[in-house]
């Protein structure tokens, strides 16, 4: 179970991290279209028509010319969080199933973001998507959030391209993603999906257990091991060659899934579950 508590931690944030001063994070994004927004850009002379509000007279009394005052349209950072449920997430042990830890980093990132008076969107996927939040952006729909997710049963298979896809779809503005998974998937599956989001800025958080980098903590000779998506069953005897052979493809699917993401221009971050959470979130939260 999610425990509230989590966020109080991420207070430290601000006093003890030197976050990387780009305007997605600071939540300051500025457009090109210039209006009658906060920022200023630039004088051009008056054309008829122009609303005469903008025209700078301290600027006319020293050059007896019209100016219009040019001002860069601010706009309000939006962060969707997307967080994957499906049966593999379930994996990890007690207290450190990988939905549980994942689900915490995608809620820094909303916690965050309404700190700093910004909009957050939360929702989780397998074969859809599903939004969880009610378009509020504050403390009191986090908590929301986080009663749902600890009602949330990770199952089924991810279906990464149909279900970011979707999501995508229903993006109007540019944005920052946060796909948090374990990417535990075909590699060509995971790039169509986050392509479908490379309109936004893209962060994705890998999240893996100890023991499926080193199934040998817990499995070693004649094991039975169980598919948690689609509960297959295989038996084998599990050590030796076969141990290393697997930690070996696994590692080369987390270095394609870093390639793939790399290429997309996504920020892509390994985290394990039995990382102190303040140091996994900071490892994301920086890139």
């Amino acid at each position: 179970m999610i425990d509230p508590g989590f966020l109080d931690e991420l207070r430290r944030f601000d006093a003890s991290l030197d976050r990387r001063a780009d305007d997605l994070r600071q939540g300051e994004q500025e457009s090109s279209n210039l209006g009658e927004g906060l920022t200023f850009a630039d004088y051009r002379r008056y054309s008829p028509g122009d609303d005469t509000r903008l025209i700078d007279w301290r600027l006319y009394a020293r050059s007896e010319e019209y100016y219009i005052k040019q001002f860069e349209e601010e706009r309000s950072l939006t962060v969707h969080v997307l967080i994957d449920a499906s049966g593999s997430m379930g994996f990890g042990g007690e207290g450190r199933e990988k939905f549980e830890f994942a689900a915490k980093l995608g809620l820094g990132f909303a916690y965050l973001t309404a700190e700093e008076h910004n909009d957050f969107r939360i929702a989780t996927f397998s074969d859809d998507h599903e939004r969880l939040d009610t378009g509020r952006s504050n403390r009191g729909e986090i908590l929301r959030a986080i009663d749902l997710l600890n009602e949330t049963d990770p199952a089924g298979e991810a279906a990464f391209e149909a279900a970011l896809e979707g999501y995508a779809a229903t993006l109007d503005s540019r944005s920052l993603v946060v796909v948090v998974s374990d990417y535990l998937a075909d590699p060509d599956d995971v790039e169509a999906g986050l392509a479908s989001l490379t309109a936004n800025d893209l962060v994705c958080p890998q999240v893996l257990a100890p023991t499926e980098r080193d199934p040998g903590r817990e499995a070693e000779g004649d094991t039975i091991f169980v598919d948690p998506e689609t509960e297959t069953e295989r038996r084998t005897y599990f050590g030796g060659t076969l141990a290393q052979r697997y930690r070996d493809r696994l590692e080369r699917h987390v270095e394609t899934v870093d390639e793939r993401c790399r290429r997309l221009g996504a920020l892509h971050s390994v985290v394990d579950t039995d990382e102190a959470f303040f140091d996994a979130f900071s490892t994301v939260w920086i890139g």
